[in-house]
């Protein structure tokens, strides 16, 4: 069984003090900017360590960067936790059980948190991209659903999550390269299910509990004229018919982490992040933060990040890293197909 262990004088979050001569400004912009400089700010975390029988796992590290008379930046990093498909089925059949037999939590824990394999987090340094971030002002958003909702009446769901993924996913594979017109898209995000599974998770639980929808277009939809209403119908196809339904939130679950390993040989584009999160709010006693930066989006799949924008009341923030030419396309795209 895994413990949280906490030992008096054990350096249990290592912390990192540092100073920086990097440009503050152009590290805060919202323009593109190579992306490797960002890892000036992460911090180095303890590697995993055998210890009596057990493996030793740093939970985080920080990392405090000073600009001299501008400002700090502040970088964490955690342990990423890898489960393979026989615990997500245990995960499963221990809730059933729980749910048919009136189990108790002690159960569910002992049953499902097993044989986990730990990995070390890496950097995919040098990542021979540049990272930029794009608004989606609250008229921007309105513009979007307005027209979704003038093509497609009938359709629910149509949220400011729903019409950013499709807008972002669409410019994206516009952006990129030919491919033929059958080839398959793939747009997967997670959804907080905590609340969207019988029984429901016990609400002093505060940890994750993700479920995931996936949309699938053929590339000449995407890129077509009406290529952003059909990626937001399918999105939010998912929502209502996956994501938002008891009877199949769970479904095949037992397949996911296989499922996930197999997008990364297809071209899938994933999400990283909510509307809901009001991250540059966030204020941890030295005030909010001027910018936000997601770097797991720098990893070989391409993915954004997602928040709300501290710059535009009601608007969104989308951060993506690509290599350049294709941020410049995408960059064009994003911004003539706003001006409708």
């Amino acid at each position: 069984m895994p413990e949280i262990r906490y030992v008096a004088g054990d350096s249990a979050v290592s912390l990192t003090i540092a100073e920086s001569a990097s440009g503050f400004d152009d590290i805060i912009g919202n323009h593109a900017r190579d992306a490797d400089q960002f890892y000036e700010f992460v911090a180095p975390i303890d590697p995993i360590t055998d210890e009596s029988g057990y493996q030793k796992v740093p939970v985080m590290a920080l990392k405090v960067t000073l600009f001299p008379g501008r400002g700090i930046c502040v970088g964490f990093t955690n342990l990423h936790c890898l489960g393979d498909a026989s615990s997500i089925a245990r995960f499963i059949q221990a809730w059933a059980s729980i749910s048919k037999l009136g189990g108790d939590e002690e159960f569910l824990t002992k049953q499902v948190i097993r044989d986990v394999p730990l990995k070390s987090t890496s950097f995919p340094v040098p990542t021979n991209r540049v990272r930029a971030t794009y608004i989606l002002r609250q008229t921007d958003i309105q513009k979007l659903k307005d027209l979704v909702l003038e093509k497609k009446p009938g359709l629910v769901q149509v949220s400011s999550f729903v019409v950013t993924a499709a807008y972002v996913w669409t410019c994206f594979v516009k952006s990129g390269e030919q491919v033929d017109d059958d080839e398959l898209e793939f747009f997967s995000f997670a959804a907080d299910i905590r609340a969207r599974i019988d029984p429901p998770v016990p609400a002093n639980y505060f940890g994750n509990c993700l479920g995931y929808g996936l949309a699938i277009m053929e590339h000449i939809q995407l890129v077509g004229e009406e290529g952003f209403v059909m990626a937001a119908e399918a999105i939010a196809d998912q929502i209502k018919n996956r994501v938002n339904n008891k009877d199949e939130v769970l479904k095949g679950a037992e397949n996911w982490v296989s499922d996930m390993r197999a997008m990364n040989a297809i071209r899938a584009f994933w999400v990283s992040g909510s509307p809901k999160f009001d991250l540059p709010n966030a204020d941890f006693g030295w005030g909010t933060a001027r910018k936000l930066e997601i770097l797991t989006i720098d990893e070989e799949k391409y993915s954004m990040s997602l928040c709300k924008s501290r710059d535009s009341d009601g608007g969104l923030e989308i951060g993506l890293s690509l290599p350049k030419a294709r941020m410049e396309a995408f960059a064009t795209i994003f911004d003539e197909g706003l001006r409708f």
